[in-house]
């Protein structure tokens, strides 16, 4: 995927799996990177994969977190082209009934919420950019398959990737005429450090894992690089008149 060189890249969630993937493909396409996460220690690691980044550990969940990078990237680069926002927690398979409250609302509070407050930082310094140079800049939300159907048993995590997915809708079409496109993408269980933890957890690791891809028509889990190179669609200014879209990375989940 070409047209990154010299482009200013912000990256949440970048300490593991699909953000530290995401940060490494831009950082060989030429982008300058800005890079968060709750794990100091990964993300640290992440920078030094990718030859020097801006990083700042944080939680995603706090509003003066995602405003605090914003400005990282503008103190150190002078503007934002393009962001992906990729951190995300997810609880451990449980009937709706049986899920914790304090479980819950920390699912909400980081995946949908985490979410509003980055776009809330993201689309204020892209407006004032397209409104001064003309240039505004792209947003790619890491949702999931979670949000596009039912997820049984991790209804909580559904409920929020239902809501980034929303967020999505209504921010690409708040900002179309700003210069700002906002895209989703949305994988299914894809072979992460997140996905393991939950199937860990699973009396038969096998068995649980087998029952995950029982109803994708590939008969298989979404590899890291699948979802990485997704992104970098969404976010190309060669694709710059799709907004407002949920790429489905899903082995065919969604097509029933």
């Amino acid at each position: 995927m070409s047209g990154f060189d010299g482009q200013v890249i912000l990256v949440t969630g970048a300490a593991a799996g699909f953000g530290r993937d995401t940060a490494v493909a831009f950082a060989e396409a030429g982008a300058a990177l800005v890079l968060a996460d709750l794990n100091a220690d990964g993300l640290a690691e992440t920078a030094e994969l990718v030859g020097g980044a801006e990083t700042l550990p944080g939680d995603a969940a706090d509003p003066a977190h995602h405003a605090a990078l914003v400005a990282r990237a503008v103190e150190a680069h002078g503007r934002l082209d393009i962001a992906v926002n990729n951190a995300g927690i997810v609880h451990p398979p449980l009937r709706l009934e049986a899920v914790p409250e304090d479980l819950a609302r920390k699912v909400i509070e980081v995946d949908l919420l985490g979410e509003l407050w980055a776009l809330q930082a993201q689309v204020k310094l892209m407006q004032r950019q397209f409104k001064e140079t003309g240039r505004g800049g792209a947003i790619v939300n890491v949702a999931s398959v979670a949000g596009l159907i039912g997820s049984p048993t991790l209804s909580a995590y559904a409920a929020a990737k239902h809501g980034v997915v929303g967020l999505t809708r209504s921010a690409a079409i708040e900002n179309a005429r700003r210069g700002i496109r906002v895209n989703a993408v949305c994988p299914a269980f894809a072979r992460t450090a997140m996905v393991e933890d939950t199937l860990s957890l699973a009396p038969d690791r096998d068995e649980a894992e087998a029952l995950m891809v029982r109803g994708v028509p590939m008969r298989r889990r979404a590899e890291r690089s699948e979802v990485v190179q997704a992104s970098l669609w969404a976010a190309s200014p060669e694709n710059s008149f799709t907004t407002g879209q949920t790429i489905a990375i899903d082995g065919g989940t969604t097509a029933y």
